[in-house]
């Protein structure tokens, strides 16, 4: 399953995600990931979590973030929760192309029987209708 964390800039997503990465690294049996842009997190979650910045591997637009998840979901079948904070600041702002990322995601979170969840600055108004086809806003 897909879950977005919606909201404007200061809305507290980013703090919302934080309790969600910890309380997921409390409850797992397995391995536990947050994806983020740059290095802003260190210290806000649990040290057994997995913290991983895309711009470290040079990740930028959905085709690329879709591989990246995709690399870091085959290299390690011990992964329960992947949590993913600034999605538009990776993938960019244009709402259709998430919607395809969002809809190619959740094929792999079936495939891979894995939830994701994402951070995304923006009101469910602004977002194309089809996303909460195959997303649950949290």
């Amino acid at each position: 399953m897909i879950y977005l964390i919606l909201g404007h800039k200061g809305s507290g997503k980013t703090k919302r995600l934080i309790n969600l990465v910890n309380e997921a690294v409390e409850q797992s049996n397995g391995n536990v990931v947050c994806i983020e842009k740059e290095r802003l997190l260190t210290y806000d979650i649990n040290y057994r979590c997995r913290l991983v910045e895309t711009d470290q591997y040079g990740i930028s637009g959905y085709e690329a973030f879709y591989g990246f998840l995709s690399g870091i979901i085959a290299g390690d079948h011990d992964i329960t929760d992947v949590l993913v904070d600034a999605t538009l600041r990776i993938g960019g702002r244009n709402y259709d192309e998430l919607a395809a990322f969002l809809k190619k995601t959740a094929a792999l979170s079936k495939t891979a029987d894995q939830d994701f969840t994402f951070t995304i600055s923006a009101d469910a108004e602004e977002l194309p209708a089809e996303i909460f086809e195959f997303c649950e806003k949290i």
